[in-house]
């Protein structure tokens, strides 16, 4: 049960995504604080400025190959219905579609409100920049970016490595991209133990985010999008982020990137998109946005897996 017919794959894709739509983020203790917790003491102990890269090395395979391997052994061992369910869940784990809807929709209703300070608190909670002095472009910027690039991240990676390898892929692309949320950083301190985290998340992101910039594109403005993609995503200092966020802002037709404040430090990073400053109604947009390219996507699969048992029949 590892490795899923396409038709079995499309329909537990559906259902996982259903179950997040519903439920969200699980209630209790989310399993991604508990191995957030392990990743913190892991760079703590290992990180200790000696062999610092293959410190990183060995410490991100410490974290992702356990629980990723545990899960490949229960899926290949489990009959079809019982691991059909872990596939599932292991989605649903790794997916964040209702969480990306449920911080960033706030942040919307807060600023058609007028209510500045409130959505300086909601948007510092899902970016890393300073927003204390954010004005309502500056906070729409934010707002729209990380509806963009989570899509990606939260969503549409997810779904690639499901297709891809099922519950177990899921699973080993989340815990990657946590890691890289982690350990990713320019800072002294994880420039050279958090280069492993941040390029095993290039690798697995490369693929899965052309797709969803693909996917914006066809969702909006495809010219707009296709124009802002070519032309502007080599300019932003991710290789993965600069299409989805180029094609999302062109396919938006909105303004983003710009002139932002991470650790006390200013940075002067490039203008994507076209069109208009980006506002509250654009923090919407974004959202619809993603919703609309998760829909085509999980057409595509169940369109795909129509043709496999039509053909296989």
């Amino acid at each position: 049960m590892l490795f899923l017919s396409i038709y079995a794959m499309a329909l537990l894709a559906v259902l996982g995504v259903i179950v997040d739509r519903i439920l969200g983020e699980p209630r209790a203790r989310h399993p991604l604080v508990g191995f957030g917790t392990l990743a913190t003491k892991l760079e703590a102990r290992m990180n200790t400025g000696f062999r610092a890269r293959p410190a990183g090395i060995l410490a991100w395979f410490v974290a992702v190959a356990p629980p990723v391997g545990m899960a490949w052994l229960l899926v290949s061992v489990l009959p079809f219905a019982y691991a059909g369910l872990v596939h599932v869940l292991l989605l649903w784990f790794a997916l964040g579609a209702r969480s990306l809807r449920d911080h960033i929709a706030p942040i919307a209703r807060a600023l058609s409100f007028g209510d500045i300070e409130a959505a300086r608190t909601l948007t510092s909670r899902i970016v890393s920049r300073d927003t204390s002095q954010a004005d309502e472009n500056a906070l729409s910027r934010a707002a729209v970016e990380s509806a963009l690039e989570n899509g990606n991240d939260a969503i549409f990676g997810a779904l690639f490595w499901f297709v891809v390898a099922g519950g177990p892929g899921a699973l080993m692309f989340r815990l990657a991209n946590t890691l890289d949320a982690m350990w990713g950083y320019r800072t002294p301190r994880h420039l050279r133990f958090g280069w492993a985290a941040a390029r095993f998340d290039d690798v697995l992101n490369f693929v899965p985010a052309r797709l969803t910039a693909a996917t914006y594109a066809l969702a909006g403005d495809t010219h707009m999008a296709w124009h802002c993609w070519r032309t502007q995503a080599r300019s932003w200092d991710s290789p993965n982020a600069g299409p989805v966020m180029a094609a999302g802002a062109g396919s938006l037709n909105v303004l983003i990137g710009g002139a932002a404040v991470y650790h006390g430090v200013l940075e002067a990073r490039p203008t994507l998109g076209a069109g208009h400053s980006a506002n509250p109604r654009h923090v919407v947009a974004a959202l619809r946005l993603v919703e609309r390219a998760t829909l085509m996507w999980l057409a595509v699969l169940l369109i795909v897996a129509v043709i496999s048992v039509t053909t296989s029949g």
